[in-house]
């Protein structure tokens, strides 16, 4: 699989995690616990594929335009690492708040998932080409798979 469509797998599941998180209710106290503890491997290691991997990649093939695309694209990453998930990762899970908080955060990222996918992995596709993006996909299943190791096989393929 080349880099874009491994990429649009993750988005795939990251979306299926958020509505399961928003469709859960107060009640559901396990299972919010858990779909927590998944959303913030599955963001972790996506995260780290994008920066690691394509978005170099796709801010030295492109010109301004694509090194501002960059900056947001991290800038929105950050946002997410650093605030957004921890909030929600520390507020109750019985609680009303946190049905607010998971809206807000599959808000987020649905926003941050279709800027990439409509904007930044068509421009990607062109300025890259199918060579470069077989080749980091590659370096994307070496990643993962290193990735998956390191947790001591916890997460599912």
């Amino acid at each position: 699989m080349n880099a874009i469509d491994i990429l649009k797998a993750d988005h795939e599941r990251v979306k299926a995690i958020l509505t399961q998180l928003n469709d859960s209710t107060e009640r559901a106290v396990k299972k919010r616990a858990e779909l927590i503890g998944k959303l913030e491997m599955e963001i972790t290691l996506h995260t780290k594929l994008e920066e690691e991997i394509l978005y170099p990649a796709y801010k030295k093939a492109g010109g301004k335009e694509q090194e501002k695309m960059y900056y947001e694209a991290k800038e929105e990453h950050r946002t997410v690492d650093s605030l957004v998930l921890p909030d929600l990762k520390a507020t109750d899970p019985a609680s009303v708040e946190f049905s607010g908080r998971a809206k807000v955060v599959k808000e987020l990222l649905e926003h941050h998932i279709e800027e990439e996918e409509t904007e930044m992995f068509p421009q990607a596709k062109k300025l890259l080409g199918k060579a470069q993006l077989d080749e980091l996909g590659a370096q994307m299943e070496a990643m993962k798979a290193s990735y998956k190791k390191s947790l001591g096989d916890g997460m599912a393929a």
